[in-house]
């Protein structure tokens, strides 16, 4: 493909390999001839084994776990690319990792997604192409451009299809925090919506304290930007099943899924929890119960529209 002089090419480092050659195949290229692997003392080696001189390059990598590992990847490809004289080179971070670390919550503590942002950058990256940010305003912290996905309408898509109406549907945010997104979701499926309102105690540790909305014999549908270790989303669906709801589903961005939230999603009640692929759902995070959305076709048409230098926000009205 080659628009306005300029050869578009689709790299990809081991993150989430599955959905860049979703996403590649969908604009119709091949992914970049790269190897990414390690040197025998741990460190990551990149080569890349084709010429981008003047091309607007496109790398595909999510920073979830080994979060260190991918993050240096981008980086260190970032670098490669630039020293190989591509033309643009465009960060694509289904999902953007550290990005929870966007405030000074004690004394001390570091700003780290700030820190990647400006990492980021220096190595040369000239945009940003994320989804679902934990926060938006962390678009702020990137002195390049950056295009915010949101995932909403894909998920709300998916729950207009599988119920045969919304009469006794319910859209949930599971605290505070996540009330805008899940406005956007329950304004999408023209259906009520309850919060509930938590305390965290400390890191990764949640108490349920109120549920504010109607959930009695309703089927409720949780909705978050990510689920982590699964305490947040848990709780609340046995809060909610406890005050009468009917049926529990749960929905989410990014499945981050780490240490005990496989057990407990499993032993929950919750009924059904459907996840964006912006992280890949490795064999042994596998359940009955968890359905992955790809989200291949729009970074994919979102990736044309930056190469063609097409307006991106027409792209935000469609999924808002």
């Amino acid at each position: 493909m080659n628009l306005h002089g300029k050869d578009i090419k689709i790299f990809a480092g081991n993150s989430n390999r599955k959905l860049a050659e979703e996403i590649a195949e969908r604009i119709g290229l091949p992914l970049g001839a790269a190897t990414v692997g390690k040197f025998s003392d741990g460190e990551t080696q990149i080569h890349i084994g084709e010429v981008v001189r003047g091309s607007d390059v496109f790398i595909i990598q999510s920073t979830c776990a080994p979060v260190n590992d991918n993050l240096i990847e981008l980086l260190i490809m970032i670098d490669a690319l630039k020293r190989a004289s591509a033309g643009r080179i465009t960060a694509v971070m289904p999902y953007f990792g550290y990005a929870r670390q966007d405030r000074k919550a004690r004394a001390r503590d570091p700003i780290s997604a700030k820190l990647v942002a400006n990492l980021i950058t220096v190595a040369g990256a000239d945009r940003v192409l994320t989804m679902d940010l934990h926060t938006p305003q962390l678009q702020g912290f990137f002195d390049i451009p950056l295009d915010h996905l949101f995932g909403v309408n894909h998920l709300a898509e998916y729950f207009r299809n599988k119920f045969d109406g919304m009469d006794d549907v319910v859209v949930v945010s599971p605290d505070v925090g996540s009330v805008t997104r899940s406005r956007k979701f329950a304004e999408r499926l023209e259906v009520p919506l309850a919060i509930i309102d938590k305390r965290r105690p400390k890191a990764n540790v949640c108490e349920i304290m109120n549920i504010i909305g109607d959930v009695k014999d309703k089927k409720v549908i949780l909705v978050d930007d990510l689920i982590d270790t699964g305490g947040t989303i848990v709780n609340a669906a046995k809060a909610l099943a406890e005050i009468g709801a009917k049926e529990v589903y749960a929905c989410c961005t990014h499945g981050v899924l780490s240490g005990p939230a496989i057990e407990r999603i499993r032993d929950s009640k919750i009924k059904e929890l459907v996840m964006l692929n912006t992280i890949p759902l490795t064999e042994e995070k596998k359940l009955d119960k968890i359905t992955s959305l790809s989200v291949a076709g729009i970074f994919a048409e979102a990736i044309e529209r930056i190469y063609g230098d097409i307006s991106i926000s027409t792209l935000f009205t469609q999924q808002e």
